[in-house]
């Protein structure tokens, strides 16, 4: 089996971003971001997932966290959709209910070649977060572009916002790993290439 990781480097005016993903892993991480919060989720997929992941990455934060977060997530896209090269022998689906206290989430991928989120999540509205709950979307936006895949979350519960956030994470590693773990020696398509 070829080797199944890789490593990405994105730069522009806004951020720099380096990404090392190895998805035959056993869940190791090295994550600085600048944003404690999305290294602590970030290293929660890892963990969750089996996946080796080293990102480091800063951008200009005193404009907003949205570049940041959302070049985090291009840069990963392009790591997995490296990684996983012509996509022969994967399980190609993927999905996993992951309770977090009294957060639920429900994530289902499918490496199909067809790059769609639909994101149901609903973060509460508080005055005093350190962290921009909404930017989450954006950062899988932006991962389903660049790694091509069909990614469904669905938060069933939440009331605490790292709950939710954490469920999320949690799940989408889960769902990932099955969905990218060898299963056979084919592309799992009837087309025959995804």
């Amino acid at each position: 089996m070829a080797m199944r990781k890789t490593n990405i480097s994105r730069k522009t005016k806004e951020t720099k971003v380096s990404v090392y993903l190895n998805l035959d892993g056993k869940g190791k991480y090295d994550i600085k971001t600048t944003l404690p919060f999305f290294d602590h989720m970030l290293s929660a997929f890892a963990k969750h997932g089996l996946f080796d992941l080293k990102i480091v990455a800063r951008g200009d934060r005193e404009i907003d966290d949205h570049h940041l977060l959302e070049d985090i997530g291009l840069s990963l896209g392009m790591a997995v959709r490296k990684c996983l090269g012509n996509k022969k022998g994967i399980g190609r689906y993927g999905n996993f209910l992951m309770p977090m206290d009294e957060a639920l989430s429900y994530v289902v991928i499918d490496i199909s070649d067809r790059p769609h989120l639909k994101y149901n999540v609903r973060f509460n509205k508080t005055y005093d977060e350190k962290f921009n709950f909404d930017l989450i979307e954006d950062f899988f936006q932006a991962l389903v572009a660049e790694s091509k895949i069909t990614l469904h979350i669905a938060m069933k519960s939440g009331r605490n916002n790292h709950h939710i956030a954490e469920a999320v994470f949690k799940g989408f590693g889960k769902a990932l790993s099955m969905a990218v773990a060898i299963k056979g020696k084919g592309v799992p398509s009837t087309k025959g290439k995804l």
